[in-house]
């Protein structure tokens, strides 16, 4: 099985290695002057140079944050960078594009690629062989590439004396100086593991290697390209202690703080929406928003069930969070609306609205969720808005404005009571408020819903959790509605009556 397989692999490099030479054509009547002239040319714009040299790389109009990344790296022979760009930002693609570029200048002489493991660090090493072997337009201008000696897929050193070498973390990087030249490139690229991030002991021993054996291969006297090359997959991993000591540390995100689409030219905004819609809320903040939620720190688990009837219910409330942002995509706040009601000592969600959305879909939420409400039968009911004292000149200004608008069109004017109690800290309000009613079974989720979008960034949410989680709107929105109705009814009651309603408006 494994003959075959390796079969199938080396076909697929064949493959490859073929795609490079027809998509590298040579023009084989230019002059010597004119080539001269041309690689001069090339040499001085490097966004030219990395097209001419890799079409088959260089498939969009790059974004401004990668011209701007790459001026970086080849304008500063001793530098110290890690990009924490998204899946499909091409930071692997361009950093070999980068050290291509300075090693066939003969600007850096011995690069060494660090990954996980040998086998992920030499597959991450192959490309620049194939490209060194296969790409015609290279090799017209800057020789022929492989040499007579050692040229295998982790080591290999080229004609004009530029070595490659792939290694896996925690191997001995002794032997790689090559004649005269320290390693001046050292390009770290997928690092972290998941299953290693959740031991801090293997994470702090792999940074201690990087620092204590890998780095210190290098010459003192002689410039260090040192490149990062790795997501934020864990709020403790090699990526955020690296990032430390870097000069620079660039986090770019599949979307920008507007909620648009960082690379417009290759991931369209349909095709982002497409992506994401099909993975989890978390998946989604871990690999295309750096942002890794860690599950478990609270809620090991929610619970779904069936809800009584709302009309049935001892209280009901519906409660929002505006969150001051007027985007409908992106890695920030997300706006929410949940409707929760009370029945014997249980608390149901019922309904959730969650997700970064503008102030008018928000207000058009509000209306939603009264609809709810009024369809099932709930006469007596109270929206709560979150309008804590940072949040009211954005109450004021933006929301009730937009409520007004709605009002004035359509002749109705929504029920809402704004909630100014001056809050704990969210992580511990949530923690306080619905850990324990979730421990008790208590708090119960509505299986009609589980299959909602919306429902599922709440879960999503509620798992993630944690002291230092950046997203956990929904939850929050879900502790207002079960202080209020905790603090409006359940503590004035000194006994509990199956079928008791309160017509209280709160």
């Amino acid at each position: 099985m494994k003959r075959q397989t390796d079969k199938q692999y080396e076909k697929l490099w064949q493959a490859f290695r073929e795609s490079i030479v027809r998509h590298t054509p040579v023009d084989v009547n230019e002059t010597p002057a004119d080539r001269l002239k041309r690689i001069e040319k090339l040499q001085k714009d490097p966004e030219a140079w990395f097209a001419y040299y890799f079409p088959h790389y260089y498939l969009c109009e790059p974004a401004p944050f990668h011209k701007r990344s790459s001026r970086r790296i080849l304008s500063h022979p001793e530098w110290y960078e890690v990009r924490s760009w998204s899946r499909e930002l091409a930071k692997t693609a361009r950093t070999m594009m980068e050290i291509l570029n300075l090693t066939l200048q003969g600007k850096k002489k011995n690069v060494i690629l660090v990954s996980s493991s040998y086998d992920n660090a030499e597959r991450l090493l192959l490309p620049y062989k194939s490209e060194l072997e296969n790409n015609k337009r290279i090799a017209q201008d800057y020789g022929e590439q492989p040499s007579l000696g050692q040229w295998e897929n982790g080591e290999f050193t080229t004609k004009k004396g530029a070595s490659f070498r792939a290694l896996g973390a925690g191997q001995s990087p002794r032997g790689t100086r090559k004649d005269q030249y320290r390693p001046d490139v050292i390009l770290i690229d997928d690092i972290d593991t998941d299953e290693e991030c959740r031991n801090s002991d293997r994470i702090k021993q792999k940074v201690k290697w990087i620092e204590e054996a890998l780095i210190p291969t290098r010459s003192i006297s002689n410039p260090l390209l040192l490149i990062v090359c790795g997501n934020i997959i864990s709020k403790y991993c090699c990526i955020t202690e690296l990032a430390k000591k870097a000069d620079k540390h660039e986090v770019i995100n599949i979307r920008d703080k507007q909620g648009k689409s960082v690379w417009p030219s290759k991931n369209s905004e349909q095709q982002i929406d497409r992506v994401l819609s099909k993975i989890s809320y978390n998946a989604a903040q871990k690999e295309y928003y750096n942002n890794p939620i860690s599950e478990g720190d609270v809620f090991k688990e929610i619970t779904y069930g069936k809800c009584p009837k709302l009309k049935s219910c001892e209280a009901v409330v519906v409660y929002a969070d505006p969150a001051t942002s007027n985007k409908d995509k992106g890695s920030g706040s997300t706006k929410s609306v949940v409707v929760v009601g009370f029945s014997k000592l249980n608390y149901y969600v019922y309904k959730v609205w969650l997700d970064q959305t503008t102030n008018a879909a928000f207000v058009d939420w509000l209306y939603d969720a009264e609809q709810y409400v009024k369809t099932n039968d709930v006469d007596t009911y109270r929206i709560h808005i979150e309008n804590n004292s940072l949040q009211d000149p954005f109450y004021q200004q933006v929301i009730l404005p937009l409520i007004y608008q709605r009002a004035n069109h359509t002749g109705h004017h929504l029920p809402i009571t704004p909630d100014a109690r001056k809050k704990p800290e969210k992580f511990y309000r949530i923690e306080g408020t619905l850990e324990p009613l979730n421990r008790l079974g208590l708090l119960t989720f509505n299986q009609d819903e589980k299959g909602n979008p919306h429902m599922q960034r709440m879960e999503d949410q509620m798992l993630g959790v944690s002291i230092t989680a950046k997203t956990i709107d929904g939850p929050d929105a879900l502790e207002g509605a079960v202080w209020l109705i905790k603090n409006n009814i359940v503590r004035k009651q000194t006994t509990y009556r199956a079928g008791y309603r309160s017509n209280r408006k709160f």
